[in-house]
């Protein structure tokens, strides 16, 4: 694999979706959870994607019930949770995990493009968020306590790149 492009996945509402067809945007992919303390974090989120989806910005939330059990809802329980508490429109998929020998193979991808602090691969927790450029590769990592709109300046640079 090599480039994000080279992925699928499904839809938080069991349909396929294919990476490829988002190719020449920019993507903000972060493993998201319902009951977190950066659960928050879903309305700086939605805020991104208002604001730069039609500048050609992206974020897919991928559910993750690894850290702490803090996303144990169904795939239709976590897309109500997200819509009805923070308006979340943007795309979520169905709950996956992001590390270890059952991770998605998107995740297993992302963290060997883009390790974390000190090269560890694995993700330590849940929002750690992966930008995602125009060709495909990735651009950078950010931690779970990054803000959505910290990043700002770095989405606006692959924007335009």
């Amino acid at each position: 694999m090599t480039s994000v492009y080279d992925f699928e996945a499904v839809s938080i509402d069991g349909q396929p979706a294919q990476l490829s067809t988002q190719r020449g945007k920019v993507l903000l992919i972060v493993n998201t959870a319902s009951a977190c303390g950066f659960t928050p974090q879903f309305g700086g989120l939605e805020k991104l994607w208002e604001r730069y989806k039609d500048k050609g910005l992206v974020v897919v939330g991928f559910p993750s019930n690894e850290f702490g059990g803090q996303d144990p809802g169904s795939n239709d329980e976590i897309a109500s949770f997200c819509q009805l508490n923070y308006g979340v429109s943007f795309p979520m998929m169905e709950k996956v995990k992001v590390n270890g020998a059952d991770a998605h193979p998107l995740w297993k991808w992302l963290t060997s493009e883009a390790p974390g602090i000190l090269g560890t691969k694995g993700i330590k927790w849940n929002f750690t968020k992966f930008l995602v450029g125009k060709d495909g590769q990735v651009i950078k990592r950010y931690a779970p306590n990054d803000a959505p709109e910290s990043i700002t300046k770095d989405i606006e640079a692959a924007l335009a790149a």
